[in-house]
């Protein structure tokens, strides 16, 4: 064989064995530092394109943490990748995400949104799968042995709102959902509210998907009153639908709502601008958001003064600059990925979340079984203030029934001013003792 022909040979060979090292996942990742790792496949739901509550952001936040971590040489030197789905809002739709998930690898679901706890956790919990960082919707997120939350759920927003109002309003309508997430809301909200002595709300179920609500606003108003009333609306997406409603509602011919024989209540509360007498309006982050109230006006938007209850900080707190330097740099312009929207800050803070895990475990291979021992054995995660520092060992949950596995049972109080959603009051509000005590 002569020299050029061998020379050429060898090259061949070696071309081929790279090849088959990248194929393999064992190629070193650009910026990686050490050696060859496997790479980490995880998933991410939501729904997406349906009559109810969509999320797009979601899936589209994680695919943008993924761009950054890979192009800073992976977790840990493992690159990532982002499996997404279309939850549909259906219970067939969670549970063939969750099929997916299995049949694909994923070693952790993370950061998704679903209301169909059941039909998404048994297939994740035969496969041991963790679920982390859900939205926190079901029951079955604050249940199972295999959930990791990063916040205290619709329960902690709903029993934060109704403190959050009792200060201020002389009766509360609550128009929520229809279905059986739905029917644990008012006694989350009178349990917020009987912590100031105040009566229970009225309780006006409503269908989800509806295209108008003016029957379920007529007797929010009427129940309510319009003497210092509240009308809270959790209907997730069709929250602006309802309010939309509300506003086009003819004023009363008296000008006044039931009367009780109650006194009028003094003063009136931070930052709303109604006039004295006149019914406010509040919701919670994921019903009602930045993104929702920059469509409908901003300043001019029939939320101005709303209250809100919501996890995290305000979206313009200094806190979210990591989450948005990464969006700028990473998100290509991709308008789903919206740094206001609560959804991808759930996200955000979920992989953020798998990431320090990741990272703790120094592991060539990951699998959902080391991910789920790190988790159990007290790996702790610091969001940079976005949250508590969180952490999953016994003693860290809050163990409220429906809800034993809420470790982090802190919300903020915020108002609708000048069309931005600001502090109300600094900080976090603790609310695990009222959603532990509820009804």
């Amino acid at each position: 064989m002569t020299g050029r022909r061998l020379t050429s040979l060898l090259a061949s060979v070696t071309a081929a064995a790279a090849g088959a090292s990248l194929l393999t996942g064992c190629g070193v990742l650009p910026g990686a530092t050490g050696g060859s790792r496997e790479p980490v496949t995880v998933m991410t739901w939501a729904p997406d394109q349906t009559r109810a509550t969509n999320m797009p952001g979601m899936p589209a936040m994680a695919q943008t943490f993924a761009r950054w971590v890979n192009s800073q040489g992976g977790i840990d030197g493992h690159e990532l990748r982002v499996l997404t789905c279309n939850e549909q809002n259906t219970p067939a739709g969670a549970a063939a995400c969750a099929r997916r998930a299995v049949r694909e690898g994923a070693v952790a679901v993370v950061g998704s949104y679903s209301q169909n706890g059941r039909a998404f956790m048994a297939p994740l919990e035969a496969a041991g799968i963790p679920y982390i960082g859900g939205y926190g919707l079901t029951e079955d997120e604050f249940s199972s042995h295999l959930s990791y939350p990063v916040n205290g759920g619709l329960a902690s927003l709903i029993a934060g709102h109704g403190m959050q109002l009792a200060e201020d309003c002389r009766r509360v309508s609550l128009v929520r959902p229809d279905t059986l997430a739905g029917d644990r809301l008012p006694r989350l909200l009178d349990a917020g509210l009987k912590k100031q002595s105040k009566r229970g709300a009225f309780d006006i179920p409503a269908v989800e998907d509806a295209t108008e609500y003016t029957a379920q606003a007529t007797r929010a108003r009427e129940k309510a009153g319009t003497e210092d009333g509240c009308v809270a609306a959790v209907l997730g997406e069709r929250t602006q639908t309802f309010f939309d409603s509300f506003r086009r509602l003819p004023e009363p011919v008296d000008g006044s709502g039931p009367n009780d024989g109650e006194s009028k209540s003094e003063g009136k509360g931070e930052g709303n601008g109604e006039s004295e007498g006149s019914v406010r309006i509040s919701s919670v982050l994921g019903s009602v958001g930045q993104p929702v109230i920059d469509r409908t006006g901003g300043a001019r938007s029939p939320f101005e003064g709303a209250y809100v209850t919501g996890w995290y900080p305000d979206a313009d707190d200094k806190s979210w600059e990591p989450m948005r330097k990464v969006i700028r740099e990473h998100a290509f312009a991709d308008n789903r990925v919206d740094p206001s929207d609560t959804g991808v800050q759930t996200t955000w803070i979920a992989y953020t979340v798998l990431k320090e895990v990741v990272e703790s475990l120094d592991k060539d291979v990951v699998t959902a079984r080391r991910i789920a021992e790190a988790l159990d054995r007290g790996a702790q995660v610091d969001t940079g203030g976005l949250t508590p520092k969180l952490r999953w060992m016994y003693e860290d949950l809050l163990g409220a029934p429906d809800f034993p596995r809420i470790v982090n049972h802190e919300v903020t109080f915020q108002v609708v001013r000048k069309g931005r959603l600001v502090a109300q009051k600094p900080g976090f509000v603790d609310v695990g003792p009222t959603v532990t005590n509820r009804g």
